[in-house]
């Protein structure tokens, strides 16, 4: 049951998204008498979204539709138009493709009753499609109800930039004239967030899920965040997040001073590390391009712009920063992983200060040296052959400048993820051994892989340490002869199976299984297809 009834304007918007935009609408309208309307701005949709909106407007009166003459070219201006037209003392902004899970409006405005604030925020996760699977975004904020005075207390505030998970004062939105950037503004998101910020609300933080971000990342036209094919989308990125500091650091008082910091500091840890983890998978022309880029805009920011990143975004800016052309991507990908790891070789300044390169001595990593174990980069090669009834999966633990062999490397588990499901389906444990002491450290683990569903496999280890410590690690896919192709082996539960090793995008080691003569016969088929065309 609602607390307040007739409090929040709901404002949906969608272009040529006549499939998704009905549930997206249901999803505010099942809120509960606490919604006071809908605001379905369609933006000049050609796909029959003004029709199936006006068969919604005639079901429920709490439905207005807002058709726009020409399309914007991107979400700001529909939102704007639709906090323009709202008409109660909350609002909340919905996309087309998109849902509000049951309870969510009333989780949000009873927050911000409750506690007097301008702004409540709470969960959204990230719902792929079609596998279902759910990833929470930026859990680490909403684990616990809290009160947060002034935005700058909570400086964490600034990595979600989302502004659909959450509710608005829309008396405190006009007030302060926030809104989104108009027309073709790709990240219009992060710049209403940092108006948002700006101004100093309190805001009522929940753990309630509130949001549910459908991800298409098969869809025939790709969201516009989602699209970075080409470096336009980087630039705009780098444009939104440019113009957010600047919103940030004009703020009154000092604490725009300490967020927009924050923000510069998420850009590395988050942005820079998203982008650089797709380079390799570039084309030289994009690469250059991107470096030269990024360059430029990483020499706006100040030292301790760099000194408050985590330690793999700040190396990855350091090391652009150095070099005028791109250099090391393979190594800077599995820098930008996550979990990051860094490969040999692992030289050391005529002061034994551990650096990047011989020839890029200024790119220290001094502080590999007092980090902690669970938190460093630690590099494992993983080489998986596939045999009949078992498969052998050789991994390879890599020195760095001292910290292993103090440690002291014991056992390794290994387990195998369903990617789509994102459940463990396989679990071995397996012990090391000195390969060559004090430079690496050998584990062989035998895998029943017919045991498993067909699909895509993700590899996770958690390495065990004598000293005990732990760390969390994937491997590095070691590309060498025979090693990342496909193989058929006899199976006892299969009969046969389709085993192809890979490495994914930031150089991890995974595995597609095709169980049975259709699972091959399959994967065989489409493999001719894509030959045919």
């Amino acid at each position: 049951m609602s607390q307040s009834p007739a409090q929040v304007s709901v404002v949906v918007i969608g272009y040529n998204d006549a499939t998704h935009v009905a549930d997206a609408v249901r999803s505010a309208l099942a809120q509960g008498p606490a919604v006071h309307e809908v605001i379905a701005v369609d933006d000049c949709s050609t796909d029959g979204s003004a029709e199936v909106l006006a068969a919604l407007a005639g079901a429920d009166r709490r439905v207005r539709v807002i058709r726009r003459a020409t399309n914007s070219g991107g979400c700001g201006t529909p939102r704007n138009d639709g906090m323009d037209a709202a008409s109660a003392p909350y609002v909340m902004f919905l996309d087309s493709d998109d849902v509000l899970p049951p309870g969510a409006v009333d989780a949000l405005l009873g927050a911000a009753l409750r506690h007097g604030t301008e702004v409540a925020a709470g969960l959204c996760v990230r719902r792929e499609l079609p596998s279902g699977r759910e990833v929470p975004w930026q859990p680490e904020l909403y684990r616990k109800a809290q009160l947060v005075a002034r935005p700058e207390l909570r400086t964490r505030l600034v990595h979600d930039t989302l502004c659909v998970n959450k509710l608005y004062r829309t008396d405190f939105l006009r007030e302060h004239a926030v809104r989104f950037p108009e027309g073709r503004f790709i990240y219009e998101d992060f710049v209403f967030t940092a108006r948002v910020l700006a101004a100093a609300p309190r805001i009522a933080l929940v753990p309630d899920t509130v949001y549910v971000w459908h991800v298409r990342r098969a869809a025939a036209k790709l969201s516009i965040s989602l699209d970075r094919s080409g470096v336009a989308n980087w630039q705009a990125r780098m444009e939104a997040h440019r113009q957010s500091v600047e919103i940030l650091r004009d703020a009154r008082g000092t604490g725009g001073k300490r967020l927009a910091r924050a923000a510069r500091a998420k850009f590395i840890d988050h942005g820079l590390r998203m982008y650089t983890r797709e380079l390799t998978a570039r084309g030289a022309e994009y690469q250059r391009e991107w470096w030269a880029l990024t360059r430029a805009y990483l020499a706006t920011f100040d030292t301790a712009d760099l000194d408050a990143a985590p330690a793999p975004g700040r190396v990855i800016a350091r090391v652009i920063l150095a070099s005028e052309e791109p250099r090391d991507l393979t190594r800077l990908t599995q820098v930008a992983a996550r979990p990051a790891r860094l490969a040999p070789p692992y030289p050391r300044a005529a002061d034994t200060t551990p650096i990047w390169a011989d020839d890029l001595p200024r790119v220290t990593l001094e502080h590999l040296l007092v980090r902690p174990l669970r938190l460093l980069p630690l590099a494992v090669d993983g080489e998986l052959r596939p045999g009949a009834g078992t498969t052998r999966l050789t991994l390879r633990l890599h020195e760095l400048y001292g910290r292993v062999a103090d440690a002291g490397p014991a056992t390794v588990d290994v387990e195998l993820i369903d990617r789509q499901s994102g459940r463990p389906g396989l679990r071995r444990t397996a012990a090391f051994g000195a390969e060559r002491p004090g430079e690496t450290w050998l584990a062989t683990v035998l895998l029943d892989l017919g045991s498993l569903p067909g699909g895509v496999w993700d590899l996770r280890l958690r390495l065990h340490f004598d000293d005990g410590t732990a760390r969390d690690s994937t491997a590095h896919a070691v590309a060498g002869p025979g090693l990342l192709r496909r193989t058929v082996v006899p199976s006892r539960r299969r009969g046969v199976l389709l085993v192809q090793p890979y490495a994914t995008r930031a150089g991890n080691l995974a595995v597609r299984l095709a169980p049975g003569v259709r699972g091959v016969a399959g994967v065989a088929k489409r493999r001719l297809a894509r030959l045919m065309r």
